[in-house]
């Protein structure tokens, strides 16, 4: 498994869908996922240090593992599937260990709330990513777009 950060959410160029790129912590390859709309403002939101006045889904997440005494160790993404991404959450309780299936960017998002490590397959690296990838636009367009979408009256309820 390859430790790697987030490094960037943005606008896929070629399909101008939402796109977290993820880097290996200690290296030049990176591995580029596609994600929802709601899932890349949830991720950007987090980077920004952005709080929403009431929790989001990721944030009611992270209280009901905290809540229930758990801690998130980490997060691997493990599998790739006919185009589709598959990950586990790695939480522990009471010397038990709790794997649970999630999407990426789900889980990407709770990592990113609870401080939690996220894992690479070197395998996904391997066949999907690497260096020298254009990079994705800015986050922080992706987040000002997103928030631009949002009902006015769900503005007030966002805290810098």
């Amino acid at each position: 498994m390859i430790p790697v950060r987030v490094a960037q959410v943005g606008l896929d160029p070629a399909t101008n869908s939402p796109v977290v790129l993820l880097r290996e912590e200690d290296g030049d390859r990176v591995l580029p996922i596609l994600i929802g709309p709601a899932e890349a403002g949830a991720i950007a939101m987090e980077l920004q240090g952005i709080r929403p006045h009431r929790p989001m889904t990721h944030d009611l997440i992270k209280r009901l593992i905290l809540g229930l005494g758990g801690e998130l160790r980490r997060v691997v993404i493990a599998d790739l599937r006919e185009d589709t991404y598959y990950a586990e959450l790695e939480v522990h309780r009471d010397g038990e260990v709790v794997r649970v299936d999630a999407r990426p960017s789900d889980s990407i998002a709770i990592a990113l709330r609870l401080q939690a490590p996220i894992f690479l397959a070197e395998t996904l690296l391997d066949q999907r990513g690497g260096a020298g990838q254009d990079p994705p636009p800015d986050g922080a367009e992706l987040l000002r777009t997103y928030l631009e979408n949002l009902d006015p009256q769900d503005l007030g309820r966002f805290q810098p």
